[in-house]
């Protein structure tokens, strides 16, 4: 019953691992990890009896495609291993293919794995008395295996580095002996090592495995001096190597002299941090060291070594170990050997006797004669060589090998010396000496070191049979071996005497060399051989051929030979056959080299520099063609090729030898290559600072490229032109180029220089704006840098055509801003204008104060300029708005004869109306005063021509000019005598612009017959047509004029006469009788005459009519009125202003004021009211009044109010 429950329960768990494993080859990678972990629990820890049934279904997921899963096959083939050691005959092979994996991950993840099963397979045969051929075969592998690790000491990639790094620690502890002073951890204690390995063992060999501990230690110390090594690798070397001295206290003296070669030669690879997190770890590992009871021999050395780290004093004593426990350590250790020797067989514990000390004492009395013992050999000589004398002048000779800047590592490991001078000090330092030049090659240490091993080599000599019996024993195939065994069988005494003659028979397989050995002798015992008697010459058609071919198997042979590690070599003589043939065999190669030249750089350079080289070599009669070509084709060829994200072109261009015509012209070409632009003036910077023997020939490909057509490629010659244009020794070569250039346009025809011709002859082709410019372009960008130019630009100006002037004046505009107008050497050019370049001072005048307002010292200069010497009035107008209000105003007759797009400028200027983005400056005149004072110019400096132009520009702004400043400009000419003669004309261009404004030049209009106007004939006429625009608002103003002007009136405008008339005939019979008599005549001269009244009567009803008009004019609609004056006044009702009486009909403030706010018709025309209510009663007040006057008041309510302030 209980078997049957058994098989059962094993039935079961059959069932589920065929499930999940069926289920494993379907579902996806994160699952599948689960269920493959469930199946090796259950085959491998539940019922391990399955192991064997399902090992072939686990393997096969070792060519899945997930990584994961890869490693979890690695992990069970050492589970599987350590549980049954049988399996490793299955699936060591198995291991061997993961450990060659495409994925770093699983080649760590495998190398992990061998470390554990190294160990479990040594003890596994260690533990068998008789070694089948499979096991052999499956320790061979191992082997293998362990070799193939250590070879990825030099892996590209650095964690499978550090992992083979404590794979090699591994082996280093394993194949060495373990002793009563190792500090073994306790998950260690287990682990197999030599000390465990029979000396006598049938297949394994304790000093093979000693040697090879060795050799692996060899090759880590090796691998943690390599210059290269990451910060990564380092650390990790560092703690295996502290590890082996404590578990391996026999390695402690490579271990110390290790880490002192390193403290004194750090790789110069490592950043500043790096360098201070590996001194930190190596004085962590020193520490330890120092704590391990063996290192009382070494303790000088690592308390030095930890002194340099920064470590004080009284934390090395603490980590010192106690002397007491150094004594107890021999008895301490006899018994440990005592125990052992009780345990094992007595055969291993007499050859344990006799070989056990060996690694015990050997380390220190071979600390001296080893290959490490070189460094101490060399320290003792130096010692007494380092007095002070010589250390001085070692001093002085290093001081000229300082680098300019002081390293980081160095930076990082430097510590103060705090015992300089002592012989502690002076041994140290002898010592750090002695390992930097045994790491060089180099010290007497090193050469006795190297004769004790030909010492050595030769008493080894007499051991060749035992060695060879090894080989042998080594290089027998496992099948023999198993064959030997069988027959034999348990006789052990026999077995090796029947292996013996086996091995011999099958000597003749690996002794191949032998057999040659006898081949070669006898060919050699053919002394009559001749090699001319059976060779035959060659055509030179057949070794042209096969030189070729030769060559170019060499050139396809580039990977094979990568592998190899001598591409260098391949390198080297590619180029020395290339330089020694011509023709097709070199054209071959540079094509071979351009179809990859990224990879093939190498390549390219070492030919180039051959051939520089071969030049050399046949001065002074060598030629550069060879050399010219080559450079020639590997630059045509990069210009031709992609765009160079490597900087290869620069690199080739820079590491030339010497740069040729030739090649100088590719160089132009690719900088002429807008894509490639500022690589090629990069390039060509660098050859100028860095080849100053030819700078100045570098410098003109790059001054010529500065007036290039194309636009991009001559603003990045500008860029950097001006940038070398900051250095003292190449400032006058530029300069003076610019200059040359500018020189040009002072010829007729453009010269051929421009067109690319090589003589510097003229062309029939006229100057264009394209031509000149070229000349400039370099002149002008070095001009905001050196001020002084500017006067060259002056000199050549004065010299230039006409159509050159007008394109330089075009181009100056950014440079002459650049300078500013606080330039003194723009002062001085101002100062000293050069006959003939008043429009170059003028244009550059008008450039420095377009935006921005004149400066004082311009502003000086200019007037200097325009008093003293150059009396054109264009030169004031930049400054105009720094002058003077009476310079301006002196100035303004002949400022106004010039083009009108000048004067449209000047006016611009004055009024503030120009388009700039800076401070507009203040003008000395205001809108008001300019226009008064084109009123007042004197007609004998200007013509009237001029004068009505400008006043139109003035009008032209309305948003300058608004009705306040015309009826302020207005109100101010009517107070000049005489009256200016455009007067009127400015009041009907303002009432033709402001209709608002027609009661205010009513008032105007009254104001002239006060002052007489029809004595200024050419204002009289203005009135007139003022008159015959306005009506009828102006029949009140027509009426007040004495009859003789109206009748001059009539005259010339003939049809006002019967309006007005009619206009008087409108008034009531007691309005009417206020009219004088003589208006009335002149009214009606076309009617029958009316007779004279007494002069007493005649004046009483003339104010009377006065009131009476004034009361018509509140009444009056204004419907009638001509379209282009009332066209936007509208009709009102009579209303009562309340404003007070003025005795002199000037517009004041208030009334300024009041047009600035209301802008209603209404409002103006009830101005018009209080004008001509104003007007007559002034009159009023003058003459006595009469009944019609009262009468009258009650008409005009705003004359009776007036009237009674007055009283």
């Amino acid at each position: 019953r209980k078997c049957s429950s058994i098989i059962i329960y094993t039935q079961r768990i059959i069932a589920s691992v065929v499930d999940l494993l069926n289920q494993a080859a379907l579902i996806p990678t994160d699952e599948k990890l689960t269920v493959l972990k469930q199946v090796q629990e259950l085959i491998i820890n539940k019922d391990p009896s399955l192991l064997d049934n399902f090992l072939d279904e686990i393997i096969a997921f070792q060519t899945d495609k997930s990584m994961e899963v890869r490693k979890f096959v690695i992990g069970f083939i050492e589970e599987a291993c350590k549980r049954d050691n049988e399996l490793l005959l299955r699936l060591v092979a198995n291991l061997n293919m993961l450990l060659k994996d495409d994925s770093v991950n699983v080649v760590k993840k495998a190398i992990l794995t061998l470390t554990q099963l190294y160990k479990v397979t040594l003890q596994w045969l260690v533990r068998g008395k008789a070694v089948s051929d499979m096991q052999e075969a499956c320790w061979d592998l191992v082997t293998q295996m362990k070799g193939d690790v250590l070879a990825l000491l030099d892996s590209e990639n650095d964690g499978v580095r550090t992992h083979a790094i404590k794979f090699t620690e591994s082996q280093i502890i394993t194949l060495s002996p373990r002793t009563s002073d190792s500090d073994i951890p306790k998950r260690q204690e287990g682990d197999i090592s030599l000390d465990k390995v029979p000396r006598d063992h049938s297949y394994i060999r304790y000093d093979v495995l000693r040697e090879e501990g060795k050799s692996a230690l060899e090759k880590l110390l090796k691998f943690m001096v390599h210059p290269a090594i990451s910060s990564i690798n380092l650390t990790t070397a560092l703690g295996s190597l502290a590890t082996i001295a404590r578990q391996r206290p026999m390695f402690m003296s490579e271990v110390v002299q290790a880490y002192e070669t390193l403290h004194a030669n750090l790789p110069p690879t490592l950043a500043k941090s790096q360098v201070s997190s590996v001194r930190k770890n190596l004085k962590l590992h020193l520490v330890a060291v120092l704590k391990h009871p063996c290192s009382l021999e070494f303790q000088g050395q690592i308390c030095t070594l930890l002194l340099d780290l920064g470590m004080p004093q009284s934390e090395i004593t603490r980590s010192t170990p106690a002397l007491r426990e150094q004594r107890k350590r021999p008895r301490h250790e006899q018994y440990t050997e005592g125990k052992k020797v009780k345990i094992e067989p007595t055969l291993i514990e007499d050859d344990e006797d006799k070989e056990e000390p060996a690694p015990l004492t050997t380390p220190k009395p071979a600390a001296v004669p080893a290959a490490q013992s070189a460094i101490d050999l060399t320290a003792e000589f130096l010692h007494p060589l380092l007095n002070p004398e010589n250390v001085a002048n070692l001093v002085l000779i290093s001081m000229v090998y300082l680098p300019d800047v002081m390293p980081a590592s160095f930076q990082a490991t430097y510590t103060p010396v705090e015992s300089a001078g002592t012989d502690s000090q002076i041994k140290h330092l002898a010592r750090l000496m002695a390992t930097q030049m045994t790491a060089a090659g180099i010290g007497p240490g090193l050469e006795q070191c190297k004769a004790r091993e030909d010492d050595a080599g030769k008493e080894e000599g007499n051991e060749d049979s035992g060695a060879k019996d090894l080989l042998i024993k080594r290089k027998v195939p496992a099948m023999m071996v198993g064959q030997a065994i069988s027959v034999v069988g348990g006789y052990t005494e026999k077995a090796p005497t029947s292996e013996v003659p086996t091995a011999v028979k099958r000597l003749p397989e690996p002794i191949l060399p032998t057999a040659q050995t006898k081949m070669t002798g006898a060919s050699g015992r053919k002394k009559v051989f001749r090699l001319s008697d059976v060779v035959q010459p060659l055509s030179d058609t057949q070794i042209e051929t096969l030189t070729s071919s030769a060559v170019k198997r060499i050139l396809h042979s580039e990977k094979a030979i990568a592998q190899s590690g001598m591409s260098h070599v391949r390198v080297k003589l590619l180029s020395r056959l290339v330089t020694q043939f011509e023709g097709m065999m070199k054209e071959d190669v540079l094509e071979f080299i351009l179809d990859d030249i990224r990879t093939r750089s190498d390549l390219a350079f070492s030919l180039l520099y051959q051939e520089y080289n071969t030049y050399l070599s046949q001065l002074p009669s060598g030629l550069l063609d060879s050399y010219d070509h080559c450079l020639f084709t590997l630059l045509s060829g990069l210009q031709e090729k992609p765009e160079q994200r490597d900087g290869l072109f620069t690199k080739l261009v820079l590491e030339a030898p010497i740069i040729t015509e030739s090649a100088l012209d590719v160089i132009r070409r690719y900088c002429e290559d807008e894509s490639r632009v500022y690589l090629g003036m990069t390039t060509l910077k660098e050859l100028i600072v860095k080849r100053p023997s030819r700078q100045f020939q570098y410098l003109h490909v790059l001054l010529d490229l500065s007036s290039h057509e194309k636009e991009k490629v001559r603003t990045t010659a500008l860029a950097f032109l001006k940038r070398m244009y900051e250095k003292d020794h190449l400032r006058d070569y530029i300069e003076k180029f610019a200059l040359n250039y500018m020189q040009l346009l002072v010829h007729p025809n453009p010269p051929s220089l421009l067109f690319g011709a090589d003589k510097d002859t003229e062309v029939a082709a006229p100057w264009t704006e394209e031509t000149v410019r070229q000349c400039l372009f370099l002149y002008l960008s070095l001009l905001p840098l050196n001020h002084r130019l500017v006067h060259e630009l002056a000199s050549v100006y004065t010299e230039a055509i006409a159509d050159i002037k007008r394109s330089v004046l075009r181009a100056i505009e950014q440079p002459i801003r650049g300078m500013g107008m606080n330039s003194p050497e723009l002062l001085l050019l101002v100062d000293n204008c050069p006959k003939g370049a008043e429009t170059l001072v003028t244009r550059c005048l008008h450039i420095l104060t377009d935006k921005v307002p004149p400066s004082p010292e311009l502003v000086e200069r200019v007037r200097d300029l325009y008093h003293k010497r150059v009396p054109d009035v264009r030169f004031l107008i930049p400054v105009i708005n720094g002058l003077e209000k009476n310079e301006v105003i002196q100035a303004l007759p002949k400022l106004i004869k010039l083009n009108p797009i000048v004067v449209k400028e000047v006016f611009n200027r004055l009024l503030g109306t120009q388009h700039s983005e800076g401070s507009s400056s203040v003008s000395p005149l205001t809108p008001g005063d300019l226009l008064i004072a084109l009123h007042n110019i004197d007609s004998t400096k200007c013509d009237m021509k001029s004068i009505i132009k400008a006043t139109n520009l003035c009008f032209g702004e309305k948003n300058v000019y608004t009705s306040e400043v015309l009826a302020v400009v207005m109100q101010q000419l009517m107070e000049h005598s005489p009256l200016p003669m455009l007067l009127m004309r400015t009041v009907i261009q303002s009432l033709t612009m402001y209709p608002r404004l027609g009661g205010f030049v009513m008032n105007i209009l009254s104001r002239l017959i006060v002052k007489q106007v029809w004595k200024y004939p050419k204002v009289w006429e203005g009135f007139v047509k003022c008159c015959q625009r306005t009506k009828p608002q102006s029949y009140s103003v027509l009426l007040q004029l004495p009859p003789a002007q109206l009748t001059s009136v009539f005259e010339r405008c003939p049809e006002m006469r019967e309006p007005l008339l009619q206009h008087v005939h409108s008034f009531t019979p007691n309005q009417q009788a206020h009219i004088p008599a003589s208006i009335m005549v002149v009214l009606e001269a076309n009617r029958k005459p009316q007779p004279k009244l007494v002069v007493e009567k005649e004046v009483m009803d003339k104010y009377a009519a006065h009131t009476c008009l004034c009361f018509k004019w509140f009444n009056e609609p204004v419907s009638a009125a001509a379209p282009s004056v009332t066209e936007e006044e509208p009709t009102i009702t009579l209303r009562e202003p309340d404003i007070p009486v003025q005795h002199d009909p000037v517009i004041t403030k208030d009334e300024e004021e009041q047009m600035e706010q209301e802008h209603l018709d209404p409002v103006i025309q009830e101005e018009s009211v209080n004008i001509v209510a104003e007007v007559k009663l002034n009159h009023l007040v003058s003459y006595p009044t009469g009944p019609s006057d009262l009468h009258s008041s009650v008409y005009c309510p705003v004359a009776s109010k007036n009237m009674s302030s007055l009283v």
